[in-house]
């Protein structure tokens, strides 16, 4: 599972001294136990999937957050942002590209928007991002 290897992330982080890194393995592994409870009170296991799209939204939270370091010139944060972005990106499964995406749609019988953004979200969670392809349906 991911999670696990991103403990042992947490552990070489820990050993190399790495503060930055062990910043962003705590964030994510926080994040991640606390999915884990919310769905075990669903009584739900959590899995990779889950894992994937805590690691995608903390990405996002990531990008938003060295756009507004940059803003105010703080290049070295910013810097330190960049490089546990580069550590959260290794853990995420290898996205589609655009060309992918427009061969999947043209293997699909209904074209409507809304039956090609039900068949990703079905189909390729996590390995997608759902706003290209709401791009490309529409295009």
């Amino acid at each position: 599972m991911i999670i696990e290897e991103i403990k042992k992330g947490n552990v070489q982080a820990m050993k190399e001294h790495d503060s930055v890194a062990r910043a962003i393995y705590g964030v994510v592994m926080n994040k991640v136990l606390l999915n884990g409870i919310e769905l075990k009170k669903d009584g739900k296991e959590q899995t990779d999937n889950d894992v994937v799209q805590i690691l995608q939204k903390t990405l996002k939270e990531l990008t938003e957050e060295k756009e507004n370091y940059l803003k105010v010139h703080n290049d070295l944060e910013a810097e330190n942002i960049e490089r546990q972005k580069q550590i959260i990106s290794k853990y995420l499964p290898q996205m589609l590209s655009e060309a992918e995406i427009r061969a999947v749609i043209a293997t699909l019988e209904d074209k409507s928007i809304p039956s090609v953004m039900k068949h990703f979200k079905e189909h390729y969670a996590g390995k997608v991002d759902m706003g290209l392809v709401n791009k490309i349906a529409r295009s």
